[in-house]
């Protein structure tokens, strides 16, 4: 590593506060982008991001901001000490120490284990109240790279002479809880060894000082979030803690962005319980089979660490209680879900669809190019003749112009030679590709809701609703049926020597059995005659009725960016491109131009009106044009967090007026997403551009006068140090 993870320059101390946690984590971004180390709006971008979806305030008066993001070169911490506390989001109120972590995208593993260990030591009080006794950021600095490099945090020559209260404190943070029973081996090992408390600690040696008897259950725990950098090892370390004072033998696997270190068959044959504290799907659940389970969200297990031990050993000895099954890991397909059994099955169901639509997206992407390109090198009339030419020619036997039967007779093709081989040739993967997409679509909602088993029955369930002309809509009833089936079917308790069937040909089998079965007999044709009615009515649309429906997925796409209201437009314009029609090209082009309209609307209010807005957000306007032309509708995400009422709705507008006008024109996209950078799949490009400029223009302008008019000026200053 060439420089420490912090210095004094990234250390900020008693700083008023610049407004409420958004002013807190833009301070940080501008603090640790000036060292460097990062490109401040990248960073900034991620680290709300990553607030919005888990607020990263703790027990004890502290807030983490962090993320991993290619926005940074280095790796870095920053600590901002407010001087008045700031709420970010803890049930124990406001926090006066941010520290903020800024990791690469690949960052290596040697970085990811020191912020493993700082993590680790914000559990502890006194290392906070060594924190807030700081007097200078110098000793700020020597306290947390003393926790992170003993070796660099207990050279600082003024650290002990200054203040007494915290000095030393560099040196003890690393050390002074060895003496506590929980850490006695873990904290002499992490100055030496990092990787062996970032990735499985345990609790043994603990367990025998405490005096626990001989039939003391053992205890497993698992933790995890979605970055894998903080939460992680500090629900690792709260439990740890937890397990020292109770005596109870406690082993932790910690499945962060450091690696994983998996439990030994012997800890796992050990076991009486099992606790998993996580927000995202942890691996290698089906180790812990029929295992006694408490599940819960990472954050719990920080502020609540003796309350779960206490509930793990009572689960073990509760013969009623939880236990893993087969289908375990579906019950945490949502991130911020309790345990499965309390999360109705409507957020269940919807989070499975999510899971479904993000698998599907790339058969989507790969297919809608491939056979762009094709079109692009061969000519439109190349999808008669592709599949003959790219079975039956070669590059040494290329055709030449090939005859085909067309919508108005016979006739010849207009390209011939290399050109129209290779664009069959993309034709035909591209098509190959998108026949895939709704038994992705099925075969993943299935897996969401019920893990493996449910896989094979949810693409077998897609394939039937393709031959039999279902569609999309047969592939999402499909995968539901598959993934509800598949997840009842594990509930049963099956003999010992039938258990390893159960989850690989039982239940794979018998549900797609019932699956296949009731598209053949029931649900195959209505549905496909439903989506025959749906397909004849968009096509059949005309006039006033298709603008309304261009403006409709205009709103949708522009009312959440990103959101589950924005998916359920993509959705519906990605499925709908395998039918290959031109209304369904018409209904992509308008949900990709409005899709555009935020970012490059708020990239051009910036661009206009500077004063009304602050450094920061100038600098996310300028990195909004490059997202709005590529499609990314999360560039404007900064901007309608800060100022929702008025940001949002000046969206919807342009991006209704987008959609209704590539309805209008009748543009269509044979690309699902890129943008401006998939012109070649668009038709007419010139109507394309022209929809979104208007829209672009109409929101610019919205939100700009709203602005001026309610004198929506924001400061976002920071006190240097």
């Amino acid at each position: 590593m060439s420089e420490p993870l912090m210095t004094p320059q990234l250390v900020r101390l008693d700083v008023p506060s610049p407004g409420d946690k958004h002013a807190v984590i833009a301070a940080m971004a501008d603090l640790i982008a000036s060292s460097g180390r990062a490109e401040r709006d990248g960073l900034e971008a991620g680290l709300l991001k990553r607030e919005e979806s888990f607020a990263t305030g703790m027990p004890g008066g502290f807030a983490i901001p962090h993320c991993r993001t290619e926005a940074v070169r280095e790796a870095a911490l920053g600590l901002i000490r407010l001087s008045e506390p700031v709420d970010f989001g803890s049930s124990d109120g406001p926090a006066d120490l941010v520290i903020g972590i800024a990791a690469p995208a690949g960052t290596d593993d040697q970085h990811l284990k020191l912020l493993a260990q700082l993590s680790r030591a914000l559990i502890r009080p006194q290392f906070l109240a060594d924190l807030r006794a700081a007097r200078t950021p110098e000793q700020a600095s020597d306290l947390i790279m003393g926790i992170i490099e003993p070796e660099a945090g207990s050279t600082a020559p003024e650290a002990g002479s200054t203040a007494p209260e915290a000095g030393g404190a560099a040196e003890g943070a690393a050390g002074s809880t060895a003496s506590q029973t929980a850490q006695s081996s873990e904290d002499g090992a992490s100055a030496g060894a990092p990787a062996a408390a970032a990735s499985s600690a345990t609790a043994t040696a603990a367990a025998s000082a405490a005096g626990a008897s001989a039939d003391a259950p053992v205890l497993l725990a698992i933790t995890s979030c979605p970055t894998g950098i903080a939460h992680t090892y500090m629900a690792a370390e709260s439990l740890e803690n937890a397990a020292a004072d109770k005596g109870v033998e406690l082993h932790v696997e910690t499945q962060g962005s450091g690696g994983i270190t998996p439990f030994t068959n012997e800890q796992i044959a050990k076991a009486s319980a099992l606790i998993i504290a996580a927000d995202v799907n942890i691996s290698g659940r089906d180790r812990f089979a029929g295992m006694p389970l408490v599940e819960v969200p990472v954050k719990r297990a920080i502020s609540h660490g003796p309350q779960l031990i206490d509930e793990a050993v009572a689960a073990a000895k509760d013969p009623a209680a939880r236990r893993v099954t087969g289908a375990a890991a579906a019950a945490s397909a949502s991130s911020s879900s309790n345990e499965a059994q309390s999360t109705s099955w409507p957020r269940r169901i919807q989070a499975a669809v999510m899971t479904g639509v993000s698998y599907m997206i790339p058969f989507v992407a790969a297919g809608g190019l491939l056979m762009a390109l094709g079109f692009l090198l061969g000519g439109y009339d190349m999808a008669f003749v592709f599949d003959k030419v790219s079975v039956e020619n070669s590059l040494t036997n290329l055709p030449g112009h090939v005859a085909y039967e067309g919508p108005n007779g016979a006739a010849t093709t207009q390209a011939s030679g290399l050109l129209l081989y290779l664009g069959s040739v993309l034709f035909a993967l591209g098509k190959a590709g998108m026949e895939f997409l709704v038994p992705a679509l099925a075969g993943y909602i299935a897996f969401g809701l019920a893990g493996r088993p449910g896989i094979a029955p949810g693409f077998i369930g897609g394939f039937v609703s393709v031959t039999i002309g279902a569609g999309f809509l047969g592939g999402l009833i499909s995968g539901i049926l598959a993934g509800v089936i598949a997840l009842w079917l594990t509930g049963f308790k099956p003999p010992r020597w039938l258990a390893g069937l159960i989850p690989v040909v039982i239940i794979p089998l018998v549900t797609s059995l019932v699956v296949g079965g009731l598209m053949f007999l029931a649900l195959g044709k209505p549905l496909a005659a439903l989506m025959g009615g749906l397909q004849s009515s968009l096509e059949g649309m005309s006039g006033s009725s298709v603008i309304l429906l261009g403006a409709i997925l205009g709103l949708m796409m522009c009312f959440d960016l990103g959101g589950p209201v924005n998916k359920a437009a993509y959705l519906f314009a990605t499925a709908g491109l395998s039918q290959g029609t031109d209304a369904s090209f018409q209904v992509m082009a308008a949900v990709m131009a409005s899709g555009m309209v935020p970012p490059l609307a708020m990239a051009l209010s910036t661009a206009v009106r500077k004063k009304l807005y602050t450094p920061a957000e100038r600098e996310n306007g300028t990195t909004a044009w490059l997202l709005g032309a590529a499609f990314i509708s999360e560039g404007a995400i900064p901007f309608a967090a800060a100022d929702p009422l008025r940001v949002i709705p000046s969206m919807m507008v342009g991006g209704a007026v987008t959609g209704a006008l590539c309805e209008a024109l009748a543009v269509g996209s044979q690309a699902p997403h890129g943008g401006l950078f998939v012109f070649f799949a668009i038709n007419p490009f010139w109507g394309y551009v022209l929809a979104i400029a208007i829209g672009t223009l109409i929101s610019a302008a919205l939100v700009t006068v709203l602005k001026e008019m309610t004198g929506a000026k924001k400061a976002a200053e920071v006190v240097a140090a």
